[in-house]
């Protein structure tokens, strides 16, 4: 599969910074899946859950405390005020 920069940010620094074939995040309309390709957009992520996808097979979850998501043509951007992978 294709892969992304995806760059996951808070006030305590850069949480994830590096090359996956998905991201799972809710937005405020609801759950969306990010992948290479998508459609360039921005919105706003609820606290909770997300999943990302650092190749088929290999999925690392994690918690936020909401945010901004910017899928741009090559490169997601999700800035949070917290972000932390669960073990």
């Amino acid at each position: 599969m294709k892969t992304f920069r995806l760059t996951v940010s808070s006030p305590d620094g850069h949480a994830f910074d590096g090359e996956v074939v998905r991201l799972d995040v809710r937005g405020t309309e609801g759950e969306l899946a990010v992948m290479a390709g998508h459609i360039p957009f921005v919105t706003s992520v609820v606290k909770g859950g997300c999943a990302v996808w650092t190749d088929e097979d290999t999925k690392r979850t994690a918690t936020l405390d909401g945010g901004l998501l910017t899928v741009g043509s090559d490169r997601v951007t999700l800035l949070s005020g917290s972000f932390c992978f669960d073990q």
